[in-house]
């Protein structure tokens, strides 16, 4: 099947505040009775040194590496893990088709060997990511600190569970307030880089999705892929006619203030920017069983500030 639209009886999400950041439960620590670490970090936020020159013009302008260094926000740890808030425009692992590009990874594992300071005080030898959130979306971006519980990660990110919640801001207005595709991906056999929808050659892929608020021309959703492919939910939202504001890969248009507010002056010797130029996809919660411990794990990332600013004025003018 390639597109199945199924009615659901779950009850719908509380809409989330775009000034409301939620705190992440801190985890248990070993189950041997152990005592757990607490505070094993004296900041919340990491440095990471990146060469800005080999950033695009878009990322540079819009991400820290104009000044030399990602700040990277810190959103849970315990002696297993470590969750980070993954910014848009920064891969988070190596990039096949130009591994010089800066990535989270490499970035982690070259400050770990140089010894940092935020290193040092955690006594990291090992730092590998569970999954590869895609290079366009923003939000919660988990690690392992021992194989062991890379492996248990890894069988988690396998199942076909929810695992992560996505907030997406779509253009248009889907016909049902929750539905479901179920359409097997494949990568385009002439554009690099891009998936698409092919019921023969395809992986299997399947994505829930809900609405959380409707505008007019504009829907922000809830997101949550059952499965684990490239691009699965900007490519789901294309497929069913939706795609994501600013996506340009998938058929996405930025979003600009003068579109939406009808009075809308520009002052003289100024440039509008758009409210949102990248992929409006951000990885808002993860919610796993501890690898160790069992125990139900949330972590959550508050959203990014171009994100905020698109739903307020939306809110404002879009209603």
């Amino acid at each position: 099947m390639i597109c199945a639209i199924r009615r659901s009886s779950r009850k719908k999400p509380a809409l989330p505040h775009p000034d409301r950041a939620v705190a992440a439960p801190r985890a248990p620590g070993r189950s041997s009775g152990r005592k757990p670490q607490r505070n094993l970090k004296s900041v919340s936020v990491i440095k990471l040194s990146s060469p800005a020159s080999r950033l695009g013009s878009d990322e540079a302008a819009a991400s820290p590496p104009a000044r030399g260094f990602w700040e990277i926000p810190v959103l849970f740890e315990d002696n297993h893990l470590l969750a980070l808030d993954k910014p848009a425009g920064l891969p988070s692992s190596p990039d096949r088709y130009d591994p010089h590009r800066p990535n989270l990874m490499k970035l982690l594992h070259t400050a770990i060997a140089a010894g940092k300071p935020w290193a040092r005080e955690r006594n990291l030898t090992y730092l590998m990511n569970a999954h590869r959130p895609d290079c366009e979306t923003s939000g919660v971006m988990l690690l392992a600190k021992d194989k062991p519980t890379l492996v248990a990660l890894a069988n988690l990110f396998g199942s076909e569970k929810p695992l992560t919640k996505y907030a997406a801001l779509a253009q248009g207005t889907p016909p049902e307030d929750k539905f479901e595709i179920d359409a097997k991906l494949a990568p385009h056999p002439l554009k690099i880089g891009v998936m698409r929808v092919d019921a023969k050659n395809g992986k299997k892929s399947r994505t829930r999705f809900e609405v959380l608020e409707k505008f007019s021309g504009y829907t922000l959703l809830q997101c949550e892929p059952l499965t684990g492919r490239t691009h699965q939910v900007r490519a789901h939202l294309r497929h069913a006619g939706l795609p994501i504001v600013g996506d340009i890969l998938y058929g996405g248009k930025k979003l600009w203030l003068s579109r939406l507010k009808r009075d809308y002056r520009l002052k003289p010797g100024h440039e509008e920017r758009p409210l949102v130029s990248r992929v409006a996809l951000h990885a808002e919660a993860l919610t796993l069983p501890h690898p160790v411990t069992g125990q139900t794990v949330t972590v959550t990332a508050p959203w990014p500030k171009d994100l905020k600013v698109a739903v307020k004025y939306l809110r404002q003018f879009a209603k």
